[in-house]
């Protein structure tokens, strides 16, 4: 490198250059300092797709987005199969514990030793005494409810006026004979997979609850 060209370069970079590797090493702090501030302005998103309508697994999808959109990220849940009772107007969940053999069952009132004793109940129990899907849910409802947790409909308020978008599977309105009037009407977008897929696969962030 001539004195010219290394003058030219100190005019258009505020260095003088001794050598190429000085150059070099220039251009790599300029690059890591334009790749630091496009990743400090990207705002973080966050891509749920939600597949079950149980009460128990009505929580994970509606608490994570709600709390990336109080980060200020974008979020968005994809409610699938039977994760799309959970849009519905009439919401009618119940927890399963017959789906969920590891789950225990706790008191939500009492003296502290009952509330924190862990009660496994047997599928066989679970599955034939009669009520008993009624009767858990009930025991759901009353521990959120003693511990301050929001239940799933206001959970779903929040992700709406948070600006989470809740998005349809349209396959499986068709596949179940759903009627759209039975969903909620702040759902943003009634898509299918490969449509949800195009815009989830530039999230940060992809969970399949």
């Amino acid at each position: 490198m001539n004195i010219a060209e290394m003058q030219h370069l100190e005019k258009q970079t505020g260095v003088m250059p001794t050598d190429l590797a000085s150059l070099d090493a220039w251009l790599d702090k300029k690059l890591d300092e334009k790749l630091a501030q496009r990743k400090a302005a990207r705002t973080p998103s966050l891509a749920i797709i939600a597949t079950k309508g149980t009460m128990d697994m009505a929580y994970p999808p509606f608490i994570l987005a709600s709390t990336a959109a109080a980060l200020g990220w974008d979020a968005s849940v994809f409610f699938t199969f039977y994760g799309l009772e959970l849009l519905k107007k009439d919401l009618q969940i119940k927890v399963s514990p017959l789906g969920n053999p590891a789950m225990p069952m706790k008191m939500p009132f009492g003296p502290d030793w009952l509330q924190h004793l862990n009660i496994n109940v047997p599928n066989f129990v679970a599955g034939n005494m009669p009520g008993f899907e009624s009767f858990a849910t009930a025991m759901m409802e009353q521990t959120t409810k003693t511990k301050g947790v929001p239940s799933i409909l206001e959970l779903r308020e929040i992700c709406v006026e948070s600006g989470v978008k809740l998005v349809a599977c349209q396959m499986t309105v068709d596949l179940f004979n759903y009627r759209k009037e039975e969903f909620m009407p702040e759902i943003s977008e009634w898509i299918g997979a490969t449509s949800y897929l195009a815009n989830a696969k530039d999230a940060d962030i992809c969970l399949f609850v």
